[in-house]
């Protein structure tokens, strides 16, 4: 049990570092409206991770790998983050003319519904995190005997390392409140925009050339691990 826990820790390691769009917004979250509200949007996107990998493991493998690879669940997702990226886009632009003082925002107690919604919801359009979950059951699973204890610690101490990772994200990036100025903010909401819709623009990529993304996808692995040699 305790070398299954060992084994799960860098998997949470890996997953608090994962660059998507959840990443940048978990990040955005803590510098502008603190560390509550962060850890609140955080909680959303774990539970999309919990539902995601209950259905790897209770549907069948043949099942989960056709949903994971229909394209239309990736354009679905995608032009849903795109949509999100447009509309965040012209909101920043629209307030940033309306007022000069583009203040930290601080949130009522029935505002956490909505950021835990949306952490959600960013997390569960992803169609990408199905995908790995059912990696990782099918790698891990058989390992762990399809024993239900222990892979309930393997995968809970996943999510747990994740969690406690992403905590230490919050920290940190609650810490440059003090030096938000109204542009900086600005810029960075900005930003945040523009990624969700290259984020977006990917997915909707993988599902309409799905054979091309995938053999550029190949291509990167064996370009970045050729110069790892």
């Amino acid at each position: 049990m305790f070398e299954d826990i060992l084994s799960a820790i860098p998997l949470g390691f890996f997953l608090a570092f994962l660059v998507g769009p959840v990443f940048f917004v978990l990040l955005e979250t803590a510098a502008l409206r603190g560390f509550r509200a962060a850890l609140t949007f955080d909680l959303g996107v774990i539970l999309a991770d919990f539902i995601f990998l209950c259905i790897a493991y209770f549907s069948t493998n043949k099942l989960l790998t056709s949903i994971k690879d229909d394209p239309a669940l990736f354009i679905f997702g995608g032009t849903v983050l795109l949509v999100y990226g447009v509309i965040s886009f012209i909101k920043v632009k629209k307030s940033a003319r309306k007022s000069a003082n583009f203040e930290v925002q601080k949130l009522k107690r029935k505002d956490y519904i909505g950021v835990f919604v949306k952490g959600f919801l960013l997390n569960f359009i992803n169609i990408g995190v199905l995908g790995f979950w059912l990696g990782l059951l099918i790698i891990f699973g058989p390992t762990l005997e399809m024993d239900p204890k222990r892979m309930s610690v393997f995968f809970g101490t996943i999510l747990i390392t994740y969690l406690i990772i992403d905590i230490l994200k919050i920290l940190l990036a609650k810490r440059l409140n003090k030096k938000l100025t109204t542009k900086r903010i600005i810029l960075m909401k900005q930003a945040i925009s523009i990624l969700m819709l290259i984020f977006g623009i990917i997915l909707v990529l993988r599902g309409t050339f799905p054979e091309d993304m995938h053999e550029i996808e190949e291509n990167l692995d064996i370009t970045m691990f050729q110069e790892f040699e």
